[in-house]
């Protein structure tokens, strides 16, 4: 394969059948099943405008693969077999089950555990019958945890599209305040990632950061996340690739367009009330947001991001950027420490010192810029704290404690 930006070669290569292997591959603008002879022959099994999101089996006794994809929805992830003669595509999940289903395929390819979720649901595990999907056995219904969620005052969940421009529309998904009063104005809460190792508005239960959303909602806030160029969404190569050597900068722009969209469309939503969230890559996006786009963001979490390109891992930041000698200006303005001088609205910044993903040097240079250019925040260094702030002790309470206290101060809840 070529490609002008990267190749994904975690999908590639799955299984040998006969004197062939499959193969999967964006070369034809989509993420797609090939079979491939010794000597270079290719033939394709799957076709059409639609991703493979993940491939789960090759079943060569039965002439027939396994892949998780969503043709028609890029939030949603369901089980389909095909033929290797590309013949009999079929769902085999529930079209019922409007969600993220997922799958462990026995090596014969009878059984299968299957999870199947959505926003609206905790997961469901269960052993299935693969080719007629029944079940056999629940291994896990999460009894206990609905029966909790029922006794909540529940907010409204909905998945949506915003046309940001340029014939680009986005996806996303807003929690909304229970007993929404359209005649009033709400503040509006990004959760961003935003990099092109992940995807935020997928259906599926989102376990504890959504409780915290949901929290949110109830105290009054509209909490959004959007998915903008360059993610893992299974949109297309052309989509996925956008973000070549402009990891930041395509983001950061869709990212405002979006936000600007919406508060068009929604007018209870209060301008001057936006906040924006994210941890890793979303910490990145969510100081690019505050930096570069400082009049339309008015307060930002930052958790464990990424200041300076320079000095994230060769690994990630050089397939997606290229090498920094060839894109010298790129790494610069993909850099949020570059316009830390624009901050005008309020900062919490976040970070483990132990932190071995993305290191803390990075966040002792920005804070050393902030500090320079006479710009206010907020900090919490937590010692001995990995990427994910969770070992010891009371860490998760007392941070997502001292998030809701940043953000009641800062971009106050509830109608106005």
């Amino acid at each position: 394969d070529k490609d002008d930006a990267w190749i994904e070669v975690r999908f590639g290569f799955t299984d040998w059948v006969d004197d062939r292997f499959t193969y999967v591959s964006e070369r034809e603008g989509w993420r797609q099943l090939y079979l491939i002879s010794r000597d270079g022959d290719s033939q394709k099994v799957t076709g059409g405008k639609y991703d493979i999101v993940r491939m789960l089996k090759v079943d060569a006794a039965n002439n027939c693969a396994y892949f998780i994809a969503s043709p028609k929805n890029a939030t949603e992830r369901y089980l389909y077999r095909i033929g290797l003669d590309g013949k009999g595509l079929k769902q085999l999940s529930p079209a019922k089950q409007r969600g993220s289903h997922s799958y462990s395929i026995s090596p014969d390819a009878k059984w299968a555990v299957h999870t199947f979720s959505n926003i609206q649901s905790p997961p469901v595990t269960q052993l299935i019958k693969l080719h007629t999907h029944e079940t056999v056995r629940v291994f896990e219904d999460n009894k206990a945890l609905r029966a909790k969620v029922k006794t909540l005052a529940q907010p409204k969940r909905e998945f949506f599209k915003i046309d940001i421009g340029d014939g680009v529309e986005v996806d996303a998904y807003a929690v909304l305040p229970p007993n929404l009063d359209r005649t009033k104005k709400y503040p509006l809460f990004i959760y961003v990632y935003g990099e092109p190792a992940g995807q935020t508005t997928v259906n599926r239960w989102s376990g504890p950061g959504g409780m915290w959303h949901w929290m949110l909602a109830q105290q009054g806030y509209m909490v959004m996340s959007i998915d903008n160029r360059g993610t893992t969404a299974p949109r297309g190569n052309a989509w996925r690739k956008s973000i070549y050597r402009q990891v930041g900068i395509l983001a950061s722009k869709d990212q405002a367009a979006a936000v600007r969209q919406v508060l068009k469309d929604r007018p209870y939503l209060d301008a001057e009330r936006v906040g924006v969230w994210g941890w890793s890559g979303g910490g990145s996006m969510t100081l690019n947001a505050l930096f570069r786009y400082p009049d339309l963001y008015h307060a930002g979490i930052s958790i464990a991001p990424v200041p300076d390109q320079r000095l994230y891992d060769t690994i990630y930041q050089e397939r997606y950027m290229g090498l920094p000698k060839d894109n010298a200006e790129g790494y610069k303005n993909g850099s949020p420490i570059t316009f830390a001088k624009n901050l005008k609205g309020k900062l919490l910044l976040i970070h483990g010192t132990a932190d071995d993903n993305v290191h803390y040097q990075g966040m002792a240079k920005l804070v050393d810029s902030l500090v320079a250019h006479g710009k206010q925040f907020e900090m919490i260094a937590y010692p001995n704290r990995s990427h994910s702030i969770r070992e010891g002790k009371g860490t998760t309470l007392h941070l997502r404690t001292a998030m809701t206290r940043f953000l009641n101060r800062h971009l106050p809840p509830g109608p106005r």
